[in-house]
């Protein structure tokens, strides 16, 4: 299957609802991510990157997501209705001809950690790239945050390797990325582990 550019379309599950990252989003997001630990563990560059300040977030925001990709902001579903935003995740750094494409700058609110909105929002983003047609979808971590490397890791992204001095964080340190990928191949497999996980949040309530 040749892989094809993803549409920049709505992503609805049980639990949340993925739309188009916008700018006029941004006021929600800076309220569900702009604290210390959404930072602590690398995300926009770790600590020394997040702007508590919803101007200084907008304009930092502006330079930091992928817009010329596909940005999505995460939506609690709540009765089937849209409700607050509480994360974003992106698919960038698309290459058609390689079928390869990145998931990553994905961050929630610390409010949601441990439920079912990173599960179901890999699910569908995954679903996402590998309906498009794409062979392989990579993840990347900063080989420091041993949060983000788990949870990759029990999302089923195998470990490929460390670039090493990959990125300037936002405090003058050079990051080494550690990087997995799930191929095409394995996305059943990864699936059936989400949907069980999943299957296991069922019936919860998330504020």
């Amino acid at each position: 299957m040749t892989a094809v550019r993803p549409a920049s379309s709505l992503l609805t599950g049980q639990t949340v609802h993925l739309e188009p990252l916008t700018p006029e989003l941004l006021p929600d997001l800076h309220r569900a991510i702009a604290v210390p630990e959404a930072f602590a563990g690398g995300y926009g560059g770790g600590p020394a990157g997040l702007r508590s300040d919803p101007d200084a977030f907008a304009a930092w925001a502006k330079t930091y997501y992928r817009w010329d990709a596909l940005p999505f902001a995460v939506r609690l579903l709540q009765d089937g209705a849209p409700g607050a935003v509480v994360g974003t995740s992106t698919l960038a750094d698309v290459d058609l001809k390689n079928e390869t494409v990145q998931l990553g700058w994905t961050a929630y609110s610390p409010s949601v950690w441990g439920t079912a909105v990173n599960a179901e929002s890999k699910l569908l983003l995954l679903g996402h790239a590998f309906d498009a047609g794409f062979g392989r979808v990579s993840l990347q971590a900063d080989s420091r945050n041993a949060r983000s490397r788990a949870a990759i890791e029990k999302l089923g992204g195998v470990f490929e390797g460390v670039l090493r001095r990959d990125r300037l964080r936002a405090d003058g340190t050079w990051r080494d990325t550690a990087v997995y990928s799930i191929l095409a191949t394995e996305w059943p497999e990864v699936r059936a582990g989400l949907r069980g996980r999943l299957g296991r949040f069922s019936g919860e309530h998330i504020l």
